[in-house]
């Protein structure tokens, strides 16, 4: 047995037996019920080594899914957070002609101001083991004739009422797209009555990307504040495939002057 793969041998083997199984399934209401009782019994022995399979494969990508949803804490950081959607399935996977405000998971909407959205998104698997999430995002943007696309992640509301003056939030992100586009990320503090905003431009171009919002730069009063939330916002994405391969935030304190 190959340990480090599939062989092209074992790969066949397979083929054939699915070929057979499914040919047997077709032809089960045909069958004699002698045939049936044998059938059965093979199919239910194949069974159990199935279900031996999945219960192990099953046990060992969750132990690697748990691994890898540890989020990276920069030097000095406070708190480390990886939205759901790089982290674990969501329900459903995949959307076609997404309109706008959908969410994605618990703490994602997606909006734009298309007339007719010929936006997909589906969230896959990452399949690199370089420290990566287990999972990732990925928009395909057709025709598009509105004037905004937007991520808005909702950042964890216990953690926002610990946010003052004296942190610097920051975000990391890897980012993979079928052309260069400008990509924003704009961080909303709503407190009391007030919104306060603070807009950055990811480096143009680069893949691992990663901007801070200095809070001393905000005026808010950390006593009302009351929900924060950052929103990506894809300049000109038409005919582009982005995916988002990772996406966390952290949370450091600014060093006294």
């Amino acid at each position: 047995m190959n340990v480090n793969g599939v062989s092209f041998i074992d790969r066949l083997l397979m083929r054939r037996a699915l070929r057979h199984w499914r040919g047997a399934a077709e032809r089960a209401e045909r069958w004699a019920p002698g045939v049936l009782r044998q059938m059965r019994a093979q199919a239910r022995q194949l069974q159990r080594e199935v279900d031996r399979f999945l219960h192990t494969a099953d046990a060992r990508l969750a132990a690697q899914e748990a691994g890898a949803a540890l989020v990276p804490r920069p030097d000095m950081a406070d708190w480390a957070w990886r939205p759901e959607v790089w982290c674990t399935p969501v329900r459903p996977s995949g959307h076609a002609a997404i309109g706008s405000g959908t969410a994605i998971g618990r703490d994602m909407k997606i909006f734009h101001d298309c007339g007719e959205s010929e936006i997909a998104l589906r969230q896959i698997r990452n399949t690199t083991a370089d420290g990566l999430a287990p999972r990732a995002l990925r928009i395909d943007v057709f025709r598009f004739d509105g004037s905004y696309l937007s991520l808005v992640l909702d950042l964890p509301a216990a953690d926002v009422a610990g946010l003052t003056p004296r942190h610097i939030l920051r975000m990391d992100a890897r980012i993979a797209f079928e052309k260069p586009l400008d990509i924003f990320a704009r961080l909303n503090i709503r407190h009391g009555p007030n919104t306060e905003q603070i807009v950055r431009e990811l480096p143009h171009g680069q893949s691992d990307v990663s901007v801070e919002f200095d809070l001393a730069c905000a005026r808010i009063n950390e006593r009302r504040i009351e929900r924060a939330w950052v929103d990506l916002i894809f300049e000109g994405p038409e005919l582009n495939q982005i995916t988002l391969h990772d996406v966390t935030f952290s949370r450091r304190p600014r060093a006294e002057l």
